[in-house]
């Protein structure tokens, strides 16, 4: 019965590795401590934080994607060998240094409304990985305050044993003194009681290693260094009957619309159910705006200036007359050539565009059809989750509440076992002390009341936690 209660704590808990940190306490840790304490340091609160970051980017990205997308290109580079003149388009054999510059951007219009159905996936993938991080939080909280709990319980059931040592030992020290004037007048007596002192320091030891044990426990969820002088402030545990008020099925319902586990499986079925819309959404066609403007550049590039007056220029052609044969010759305006500036043939050479975009999705080796298959198997796992999550909360919350109302029966039947026994106990330590009874009678009554005070305290502690269980599905947890 003494390790019945340290059992049902020890199913409860899961076990971490020691941080590489040390977490700085004081001489004194409340229970509000620990639980900070734990949800920092504890891996899965972490890993369900990142994924929620992750997420959060998501999101944004989703949103992001009914921006226009601008980008900005250029090239530079020296040719060699047979190339063209970008400003005679002759063929030449010659170095030449080139040079392409170009501004793009993208609007799309309208594309099956899938980027609109992306942003609300992803918006719910987000709330629900917010709600799985509270649930983590949640969890370990409820772990913290469980294992706070078995410090405490453990360090009164450690009182409880040095007060039965602290009456016993007494007894001896009046029997001894009895012993030594002649008045006592079984010996018996006094070695019974001896006997009796002697089980209880061993009950002392037993209660001290599971004391230390409990704090180990505690500090293995903490996921910090053991302290072995660290002292736990008290808790008010005042036995609270509320929770026999109230039915299973509507702690069951409250679990349903509270609890975070439950609300991020319908978070993820409505993110599933919008991932199918924008695979769907892909049978469209997608209208874009596009726009460009682009420029490029060459050191071959001349520029022609044309001045006043004229020149005669042969042509190469000829006439022939009766006097002779004579070359023909043309008027051309007088002009110059120079190199053509950087900033000139930016300029001179600008080419922009804009218009619509109209992509018609045809044939792509199926994968729209295949992608929003997918998407409804997706979704029927995690209505397959969901409906499992919440069954299986049915039957938890029911298993914990019977459990509860079995701590309680056990806890008013040993309220009356500890006053019945007390009183016999008070009594036949009157009957002692008058030596009307012998020792074997006053061991018996004795070992009663002790068994009854443990059972008890357990009893009081092992209700306690069965409420912090159901108060954790009502979402009630207070530190």
């Amino acid at each position: 019965m003494r390790n019945v209660f340290l059992l049902f704590v020890s199913l409860l808990f899961y076990k971490q590795n020691f941080s590489q940190d040390s977490t700085s306490l004081g001489s004194m840790v409340t229970l509000k401590q620990c639980v900070d304490i734990a949800i920092k340091n504890n891996l899965i609160v972490q890993q369900s934080d990142l994924t929620m970051q992750t997420n959060a980017v998501n999101k944004t990205q989703a949103i992001s994607n009914l921006l226009p997308s601008i980008n900005a290109s250029a090239s530079q580079g020296t040719n060699f060998g047979k190339s063209i003149n970008p400003t005679t388009y002759a063929y030449i054999n010659q170095q030449q240094n080139t040079g392409s510059y170009a501004l793009n951007a993208n609007l799309t219009l309208f594309s099956g409304l899938s980027l609109q159905n992306a942003i609300k996936q992803n918006q719910y993938a987000y709330d629900a990985s917010k709600m799985d991080l509270q649930q983590q939080k949640d969890n370990i909280t409820l772990n913290v305050i469980l294992a706070y709990l078995q410090v405490l319980g453990t360090r009164d059931l450690l009182a409880i044993s040095k007060e039965q040592a602290d009456v016993d030992s007494k007894q001896v020290d009046r029997l001894d003194l009895q012993n030594k004037e002649g008045a006592l007048l079984l010996l018996s007596n006094f070695y019974d009681l001896k006997g009796q002192y002697a089980g209880d320091l061993a009950n002392i030891v037993t209660a001290t290693n599971n004391f230390e044990t409990a704090k180990v426990n505690l500090f293995q969820i903490l996921n910090i260094p053991y302290k072995k002088d660290i002292q736990f402030e008290g808790l008010l545990l005042d036995v609270d009957v509320q929770n026999t008020q109230t039915s299973s099925e509507s702690i069951y319902q409250t679990a349903l619309s509270t609890l975070p586990s439950i609300k991020s499986v319908d978070l993820k079925v409505k993110a599933y159910q919008k991932a199918i819309l924008v695979n769907r959404g892909q049978y469209f066609p997608t209208l874009s705006l596009y726009g460009s403007v682009s420029s490029n550049y060459s050191n071959l590039a001349t520029n022609t200036i044309v001045g006043t007056g004229t020149s005669p220029v042969n042509t190469g052609q000829y006439v022939t007359t009766p006097t002779g044969t004579y070359d023909v010759f043309q008027d051309i305006k007088n002009q110059t050539t120079s190199k053509a500036s950087f900033g000139d043939q930016f300029n001179n050479n600008r080419y922009t565009q804009f218009g619509l975009s109209l992509q018609v999705p045809i044939l792509n080796y199926l994968r729209v059809r295949n992608n929003v298959k997918l998407a409804k198997i997706n979704l029927k796992n995690s209505e397959y989750i969901a409906n499992s999550t919440k069954l299986a909360l049915q039957q938890n919350v029911e298993l914990a509440y019977q459990n509860m109302m079995a701590a309680y029966g056990q806890y008013k039947a040993f309220v009356d076992q500890v006053a019945a026994y007390s009183e016999s106990f008070r009594t036949t330590q009157i009957r002692f002390n008058e030596g009307v009874v012998n020792s074997d009678v006053y061991v018996i009554a004795k070992n009663n009341i002790d068994r009854a005070n443990i059972n008890l305290a357990q009893a009081k502690y092992i209700f306690i936690l069965r409420t912090k269980v159901l108060d954790y599905y009502q979402g009630k947890l207070s530190l």
